[in-house]
């Protein structure tokens, strides 16, 4: 009866017991850090969170672009709705990740290339296809900016103060407010 009473709360998401593969993914990492210093260890993983932050931003910002601009211009909207500027440097990233680079890494829409900058780029150059979800195209540029100097910093591995960090939660929850997330 307990096993079946557990089995339907870990179904609606409630944690029984201890998470071994959690666990075991833990013990890994700290096993491959552990030769590194105590302070440079700790400092790490604090930064390994404003990066997942970060990622999960950017690529959030590439998700709206590409979902707003193939619901109003349909699915040629690359070739339609991007300024040839940052056209011509995404694809050529994309065009040296696919011929050039041993790595296996998604190469999928060229959209995934456009440098981070580039990104507030597309959004005011579609405006009319944004401007029901965005305040300003000057809250745009402050919020893109802010953000694309803090992940140049974290992208480098130079460490974040505390209070850094909360600027760009601040951020990021304004934006995920402002778009719907």
């Amino acid at each position: 009866m307990f096993e079946a009473e557990a089995a339907e709360l870990r179904r609606s998401g409630v944690q029984i017991g201890s998470d071994s593969a959690a666990q075991e993914e833990a013990r890994l990492l700290d096993a491959e850090l552990e030769r590194f210093g105590l302070g440079l260890r700790t400092e790490a993983l604090e930064m390994a969170r404003l990066y997942a932050l970060v990622y999960c931003f950017e690529n959030s910002v590439r998700d709206l672009i590409n979902d707003r601009l193939t619901e109003k211009s349909g699915a040629s909207w690359w070739l339609e709705c991007v300024p040839k500027k940052v056209k011509d440097s995404a694809e050529s990233r994309h065009k040296t990740a696919v011929d050039e680079s041993w790595l296996e890494g998604s190469k999928g829409h060229p959209v995934a290339f456009v440098d981070f900058g580039h990104l507030e780029s597309i959004i005011t150059s579609n405006w009319e296809h944004f401007e029901d979800l965005i305040p300003s195209q000057i809250w745009l540029k402050q919020r893109l900016l802010e953000m694309e100097q803090a992940r140049n910093f974290i992208a480098h591995n130079r460490a974040l103060l505390p209070g850094e960090f909360q600027r760009l939660y601040m951020y990021v929850n304004d934006w995920n407010r402002q778009v719907g997330l």
